[in-house]
């Protein structure tokens, strides 16, 4: 089999672990290889490759926070990840850096056996026209260029085909399970475990509206913006399009979906660790 490993940009820590754990998979007798940051940082940068080359591997590590798991998830396509956390909240990335060796070693055993134990979260896209989003694990966010007093978006809401909500707000949030523990919760909205089968809608700041909705995960959100020159669409918080309004966008889950090998994270302890 194949592994790629990605490190935190910028932690020492993180590429240390990050070469402890290929030194560990070649001894097993299995293909692996660093991204090109870490090898560089480790003064083996002609060894490193893309991170575009996770979509090609039979499993991925990503070594930090879960800023790092969304990142190889963005470039891993449906290769599975195995997560490993340097001692914070660790939504996504579950295992210590401690067990590090042996959890990661247990899945490329498990891999060899056929018995790779995957579990799978949503993504997201939105799409107005001939325009499609980058998928997000954590939320899409339709808003004008600016938020605040003086600015906002005039918007409604429909879920489905069915108006829930409209009036005028800094933007309106949809978000996964995973993300419903990231820009969703600075937001008021509803911490939803990842074992629900859905979609949260989140009104920001709005002037008056309804509260925070959860609605199937197959839902398809349209939010109509009106009343400002352009509309913004965020894709996990990075990547941004600026879209001529007024304008429908429609939100609804993407494939393929994230997928999650290693052992599960305890959402609860995870939650502990935001207080």
């Amino acid at each position: 089999m194949e592994v790629g490993i990605v490190a935190r940009k910028g932690s020492e820590r993180a590429v240390s672990l990050a070469a402890d754990l290929r030194d560990a998979i070649v001894a097993a007798g299995e293909s692996v290889w660093l991204d090109a940051e870490t090898a560089d940082a480790l003064g083996e940068g002609d060894r490193g490759r893309s991170v575009n080359a996770l979509g090609g591997a039979d499993l991925a590590v990503a070594v930090g926070g879960d800023g790092t798991f969304l990142f190889v998830a963005r470039n891993a396509g449906d290769t599975p990840i195995v997560g490993v956390n340097l001692g914070e909240v660790g939504f996504l990335n579950a295992v210590p850096p401690g067990d590090a060796e042996d959890a990661v070693i247990a899945e490329v055993e498990a891999f060899g056996r056929g018995e790779l134990d995957v579990r799978e979260a949503p993504r997201l896209a939105a799409r107005a026209g001939d325009w499609t989003s980058v998928p997000a694990a954590n939320e899409i966010v339709v808003q004008s260029d600016r938020r605040g007093p003086g600015a906002g978006v005039d918007y409604e809401v429909r879920v489905d085909g069915s108006r829930y909500s409209g009036g005028h707000a800094d933007g309106v949030l949809v978000a996964t399970p995973t993300g419903s523990t990231a820009y969703n919760l600075s937001e008021r909205g509803p911490l939803v475990s990842p074992g629900v089968s859905g979609l949260v809608v989140n009104e920001m700041a709005a002037e008056s509206g309804m509260p925070p909705l959860v609605v199937d995960v197959d839902a398809a959100v349209t939010v109509a913006v009106e009343g400002v020159e352009e509309a913004v669409v965020v894709s996990d918080g990075r990547n941004k399009t600026t879209l001529e309004a007024p304008v429908e966008v429609t939100v609804e889950r993407t494939a393929p979906p994230m997928r999650i090998a290693g052992p599960p994270s305890d959402f609860f302890e995870a939650l502990g660790k935001l207080s």
